[in-house]
């Protein structure tokens, strides 16, 4: 990425927007990186050219491809936060604490009941989206009218 060093900025004059260089990466890494799998997926999705579908959703959109870049990265880049706060902290706490449990007792038996209890968890966060008639409708006002 390259841009303007700070000090050659006027205050009162616009600020220039960041340069990048879409790079190929290929690299080896050994096989206990703890990153591999990352690694490898920026590999493989580097033998692709996202601006094909970027110049295609700018023309269909009206929307400069600098700007559906600037989105793309900012959304990929902040989806972990984005997913904190979707979830929430109280929630990401409950969730890892039988990992947590199962990582001190250093156990495959603690480790699979971890994953037994995380699979109810997310069952129980996931069933009013796969029935949403679940949960009886709410109404600010109150119940809705039925008999008009």
């Amino acid at each position: 990425m390259t841009t303007m060093p700070d000090e050659e900025y006027e205050e009162t004059g616009p600020r220039e927007e960041p340069v990048i260089r879409l790079h190929r990466w290929d690299a080896d890494w050994p096989d206990d990186d703890p990153h591999a799998n990352f690694k490898s997926d920026v590999v493989l999705y580097g033998r692709l050219d996202p601006l094909a579908t970027l110049r295609g959703m700018a023309e269909n959109l009206d929307i400069p491809v600098g700007a559906l870049a600037r989105y793309v990265l900012a959304r990929w880049a902040t989806g972990g936060s984005g997913g904190l706060l979707e979830v929430g902290p109280v929630m990401v706490h409950r969730l890892w604490e039988p990992i947590a449990e199962a990582e001190r007792q250093d156990s495959d038996s603690e480790r699979l009941r971890a994953y037994h209890q995380l699979r109810q968890m997310i069952a129980w966060l996931k069933l009013p989206l796969d029935e949403p008639g679940v949960y009886p409708a709410q109404f600010e006002d109150g119940p809705a009218d039925t008999t008009r």
